[in-house]
């Protein structure tokens, strides 16, 4: 997993004793609860074509992870878009 600036500095911060980890009230549970719902509502119906040697890799990659390929793809899609994944260049 990758860590960026600050995740890395709170890592390090508690490693040498400069945090402790606290038990969330049960407002803060509700707020995470909350997020959460709303991180994973999927929302948004879209098309897309797609070439055929494309949908039988995507439909095969998808059953050997045993997943729906939609997930697969939205997965794909979330990964690219947080950075995740790069594009090959060169």
């Amino acid at each position: 997993m990758k860590y960026d600036k600050e995740e890395k500095a709170i890592i390090n911060a508690y490693g040498k004793g400069k945090m402790k980890l606290s038990t969330p009230s049960r407002k803060e549970i509700e707020v995470i609860r909350a997020t959460a719902r709303k991180t994973l509502l999927k929302n948004k119906r879209i098309t897309i074509r797609l070439y055929d040697h494309d949908y039988q890799g995507i439909q095969k990659k998808a059953m050997e992870m045993g997943v729906p390929y939609q997930t697969l793809i939205s997965g794909i899609i979330h990964r690219y878009i947080e950075g995740e994944l790069t594009s090959k260049t060169g």
